[in-house]
């Protein structure tokens, strides 16, 4: 087979390219949960461009709304002016998504990224509260930009910034100490000492699973706990749900099994619904104290993500069949990687829905199971703070069968690997 020509991307491209070395080839095609490359070799999906396509490549419903809306030369970029596609997407989130769970919230257009909204919560928070300090947690992730990366725990990433990265303390997520340490009680001890040097927080932002910190589940008692606690001190909570909302982990918003409402709640990724660019900051109507301009966008106006949305919230959310075949393949897939981790030592496994972690002792065994599933035509990324764990997001309009299929291709890497 003639190697693929990747000439220009190594001349041209910068260092920072990263996917494209674990990947080494030049893709052309895609469609529901297969890429193919120029030369026609087929990859099955896993990865579904960082869970930003929960609905599979190209999906037919999606796709004939953007193609039918762009025939029809309608707006394609609107800034934050009123539009047809922006009205029908609001009144169709606010039906199928908002009135059916009881939220109650207001709908900020942000730039088109998961880090811009993120950037959008954290000044809205000081804004709202008056105080600069935001708590967050011990390997999370919330975006690349100052802000964003200033609630960050990747050392690398937040090594990138190049200044001191300032005004947010990081806690212990549910069960960074293997469970000896009961929940909450160094926060509420450096909250209550007047000694601490702790600055009264303005919010707490929070993942309910950890995607890039190596798919780390936080228990739904841990947070109501975390809720309760930021209710009794009047500290605003963000949920950043930009991977793990969509129905990534089966309802549509990540916290729902929780059983709780965040103040403010980050959303992008998978919003869009076709792959692209888009994001939303939702929080309580009492939290809406914005100037007209104070945090605005050249690109916050995307319609044709728009009008992708649309499309996917009406396909895929009028009842709960997705949320049911969601969680239905999760258990699919953690059955299948606690069979592995039963018939191997130092592997173990986490996840909740359709983001499952295969985690492995010895980390370097994470890397070699992804390089050897790729030669064998499935893309899989590893996460956490060593690259430890091997993480599925798999669109979750994938079939039965395709699951099957990708899983036998990890479990025989695997195999290899540790054997």
């Amino acid at each position: 087979m003639t190697a693929p020509d990747t000439t220009i991307f190594s001349a041209l491209e910068s260092e920072v390219r990263g996917y494209c070395r674990n990947w080494p080839t030049v893709f052309d095609t895609a469609q529901g949960s297969w890429l193919r490359d120029e030369s026609g070799r087929e990859y099955l999906d896993f990865f579904a461009g960082a869970g930003a396509l929960n609905y599979g490549h190209n999906n037919p419903v999606l796709k004939k709304a953007l193609l039918d809306y762009i025939a029809g030369d309608h707006i394609t970029h609107g800034l934050d002016m009123c539009t047809v596609a922006k009205r029908n997407f609001l009144e169709t989130f606010s039906e199928r998504i908002l009135r059916p769970r009881n939220l109650d919230y207001k709908v900020q257009f942000t730039g088109p990224t998961g880090a811009n909204s993120v950037e959008a919560a954290l000044k809205l928070a000081r804004k709202v509260t008056g105080r600069e300090s935001v708590v967050n947690f011990t390997n999370a992730f919330h975006g690349m930009t100052l802000g964003a990366l200033s609630v960050t725990g990747n050392s690398m990433k937040r090594a990138g910034a190049g200044v001191p990265l300032v005004h947010a303390t990081p806690m212990p997520f549910d069960n960074y100490f293997n469970g000896v340490t009961e929940d909450f009680q160094w926060f509420e001890r450096v909250l209550d000492d007047s000694g601490s040097g702790l600055n009264r927080p303005a919010a707490v932002i929070v993942e309910t699973v950890q995607g890039e910190g190596g798919v780390n589940v936080a228990r739904p008692e841990w947070l109501q706990a975390l809720a309760e606690l930021c209710a009794r001190r009047d500290i605003l909570l963000i949920v950043d749900d930009v991977q793990m909302g969509c129905g990534r982990t089966g309802p549509f918003f990540s916290f729902e099994i929780a059983g709780i409402t965040p103040d403010i709640v980050t959303l992008s990724k998978s919003i869009g619904g076709y792959g692209l660019p888009m994001a939303l900051t939702l929080f309580k109507p009492e939290l809406d104290i914005w100037s007209p301009g104070e945090h605005n966008g050249t690109f916050r106006g995307n319609n044709p993500a728009f009008v992708t949305a649309t499309a996917a919230i009406t396909e895929y959310w009028a009842d709960s069949k997705l949320q049911e075949q969601t969680l239905a393949k999760g258990a699919r897939i953690e059955r299948a990687f606690t069979d592995l981790a039963g018939r191997f030592d130092g592997v173990s496994t986490r996840g909740r829905g359709m983001v499952q972690g295969l985690v492995f002792a010895d980390p370097e065994h994470a890397g070699k199971v992804c390089r050897l599933a790729y030669d064998n035509g499935l893309l899989a990324e590893t996460s956490g703070p060593s690259d430890e764990v091997v993480k599925l997001l798999p669109p979750l309009t994938i079939t039965e069968d395709e699951l099957d299929h990708g899983l036998g291709i990890l479990a025989d890497a695997t195999g290899s690997v540790c054997i």
